[in-house]
């Protein structure tokens, strides 16, 4: 039976890790690629892609639970995995409706496989091992910033422009890898404990298919009603209403580093013939950023108090280092120019060390961000940990989707101020949650 679980968990990570692989590359040039492509037919945005797909996810999460509750999170998976493979194909013959159509497709398919992973997860853990389970399935996950964009260093290093063909060949490949990851689902065995529960039912009632699956939808959609009751009673809280300019925030810096910064070096006229390719390196180096933050501040600083809001502290600073460096070294247009490289000259030469530096920061603070929000919402909220997370996933998709929506049109400045005040309003918002968390817990041990 632990063979059987940890079997699952390898196999659910190395299904994240091809899929991921795919999309998260995909995300990180796909403006890149919709500049540079040579069709007068096709008026899509990759920004404006992005948005859709975190908008629709973001709304998506409230129904998703039903779903997957009715057909299985293995199913669920699976048919969220076509989707991400249907979004990734469209890039290899682009047109305008089928870019968009499957950007709402994929929105929904995150929130099943999202929902689906977290339930699958649970199922094949034990309070002894679901730590480790949810580390091997992060440490497999993490990775998958890395392969992608490695392809790109080396297929796009000294290109001006991106071919037809070099755009075929990449996303060809991306599919084959997320077709992969998604074949992979169908490996996955069920947990004794989905054993029990089915012979369960089976014997006690022998139901038909029809009856069964009609069983579990009204049963799901009571669970729906009763946690969407929860979420919105938990908005009315002085706690989440204070962490919300952090989750916010948590959004806009997604939505950054994944999409737009990797633009704007690409855009970047004084990195020559080196700039596609450096979004590619620019995207390992994100990934690095993120398993070093979640690494150190994720598994050894947990259940802390006082490093909580030292590691948010330390993410703030690290943050705001990075944007004031993207100030002097990226041009001020990189993140709004179509069909052309960039015409305004920042305040220092464009250094690619610099730049690789800023991509680093922007990882490392953003797993500290994510890493301390799921901390200190998992102790507030012991009971209602999910509608919680629910919550935080759902504001964070929400800016992401309107920062995707904006970057096409402000000029970075604009963008990197934004980003600075609403930074700096959620840390001083977090450390007074955890301020209030501290008098609450004192006054009960008094």
């Amino acid at each position: 039976m632990a063979d059987t679980r940890t079997f699952n968990v390898v196999i659910l990570g190395v299904g994240f890790l091809f899929i991921f692989t795919a999309f998260t590359t995909c995300g990180n040039v796909e403006q890149t690629v919709v500049k540079s492509l040579e069709n007068a037919t096709f008026t899509g945005s990759g920004y404006h892609s992005l948005g859709i797909i975190y908008g629709i996810f973001s709304f998506s999460n409230l129904l998703a639970p039903a779903v997957v509750t009715v057909i299985g999170p293995k199913i669920s998976m699976f048919i969220s995995g076509l989707l991400y493979s249907g979004y990734i194909a469209v890039f290899i013959i682009p047109s305008t409706w089928s870019f968009y159509f499957t950007s709402v497709l994929i929105g929904m398919g995150a929130a099943l496989l999202w929902t689906a992973q977290g339930h699958f997860l649970v199922e094949n853990s034990e309070a002894s091992t679901i730590n480790r389970n949810t580390g091997m399935f992060w440490a497999l996950l993490q990775c998958s910033m890395l392969f992608g964009n490695l392809y790109i260093y080396f297929d796009w290093n000294g290109r001006a422009e991106i071919s037809d063909s070099s755009r075929k060949n990449i996303f060809l490949s991306l599919l084959v890898t997320s077709i992969l990851g998604t074949l992979s689902f169908l490996v996955l065995r069920r947990s004794h404990h989905e054993e029990e529960m089915l012979s369960e039912e089976e014997g006690r009632l022998l139901l038909s298919a029809h009856t069964m699956y009609k069983h579990r939808a009204s049963s799901a959609m009571q669970d729906a009603k009763s946690e969407f009751k929860t979420i919105l009673q938990l908005l009315k809280t002085k706690t989440i209403l204070l962490l919300s300019p952090c989750m916010a925030y948590s959004g806009l810096e997604l939505s950054f580093y994944s999409g737009v910064y990797g633009t704007c070096i690409g855009a970047t006229t004084q990195f020559g013939l080196a700039a596609k390719g450096l979004i590619g390196i620019s995207g390992i180096v994100v990934g690095i950023g993120e398993i070093v933050g979640g690494g150190l501040f994720g598994l050894l600083c947990k259940n802390n108090r006082f490093r909580r809001t030292s590691v948010v502290f330390l993410a703030m600073v690290v943050h705001f280092v990075a944007f004031y460096l993207i100030f002097l070294n990226i041009p001020d247009d990189a993140p709004v120019v179509f069909k052309t490289t960039t015409q305004k000259t920042p305040y220092l030469t464009p250094s690619v060390s610099i730049a690789l530096l800023c991509s680093f920061l922007l990882g490392l603070g953003d797993s500290c961000f994510n890493t301390q929000l799921y901390s200190i919402l998992g102790c507030v909220y012991a009971e209602h940990s999910t509608p919680a997370f629910a919550i935080f996933k759902f504001i964070q998709s929400v800016f992401a989707a309107v920062a995707f929506f904006y970057s096409g049109y402000v000029l970075l400045m604009w963008q990197l101020l934004l980003m600075v005040i609403l930074g700096f309003v959620g840390t001083l918002s977090f450390f007074v949650v955890e301020r209030i968390q501290n008098i609450s817990i004192d006054l009960q041990e008094y």
